[in-house]
């Protein structure tokens, strides 16, 4: 498992989210993201209307996606 924290992936807080995959993190943060946006936390909406537009542009965001795969390659393996 490596973690990777709400700012790591774009966001403005240092909430962590824990995977076995880069993808399984970015879901992590997706799911972080919708939440702060139904509790109405405007802090987090720039980071959710970027991830949104992730969604609906995979191809335009392949630098982002890359970007985050090295990241939590070169992160260090925690305890399971």
């Amino acid at each position: 498992m490596k973690t990777m924290t709400c700012r790591d992936l774009g966001g403005p807080c240092d909430r962590q989210h824990r995977g076995e995959t880069a993808d399984e993190v970015i879901q992590a943060q997706d799911r972080h993201l919708a939440e702060a946006e139904q509790s109405g936390d405007a802090t987090h909406q720039p980071a959710r209307e970027a991830m949104k537009a992730r969604w609906r542009r995979p191809r335009q965001s392949l630098h982002w996606y890359r970007d985050v795969q090295r990241s939590f390659a070169a992160l260090p393996a925690g305890p399971s």
